[in-house]
């Protein structure tokens, strides 16, 4: 069973929410960037070789699955890592909902449907 927030407990806990979302994003554009570099890496990996480059991104590999693991602890979705959307857990009307936050919004402010997703996005009155 999920823990279900409040758009006020959502909005609590968004700073420290911020905060590794921030990092995994972070994280998430060192290894985008350093993409092209990666596949002789790991073709050479194959072959036993190895590389700096490959080490380099390792620890953003991690940051990325810590993030999602904490988040997770939280019982709070990722649904997009390239943008930072996530959803928290909450009731209106008696059913289930997710309170929707991208990355950089100043707080918690939208709900959807389970499964409408961010294009069924509403204003929290």
């Amino acid at each position: 069973m999920p823990r279900y927030y409040t758009p006020d407990e959502a909005n609590a806990v968004l700073p420290h929410v911020r905060e590794i979302v921030a990092a995994m994003l972070e994280a998430r554009q060192r290894i985008v960037d350093a993409q092209p570099a990666l596949w002789p890496v790991l073709e050479k990996a194959a072959g036993n070789g190895g590389s700096r480059e490959a080490g380099a991104v390792l620890g953003d590999f991690e940051v990325v699955q810590l993030s999602l693991r904490a988040l997770g602890q939280m019982d709070i979705e990722v649904k997009d890592i390239n943008t930072g959307l996530i959803d928290f857990w909450g009731r209106r009307e008696g059913r289930d909902v997710y309170l929707c936050w991208q990355f950089d919004e100043p707080q918690v402010a939208f709900w959807h449907e389970i499964e409408a997703g961010f294009a069924g996005r509403q204003p929290l009155e």
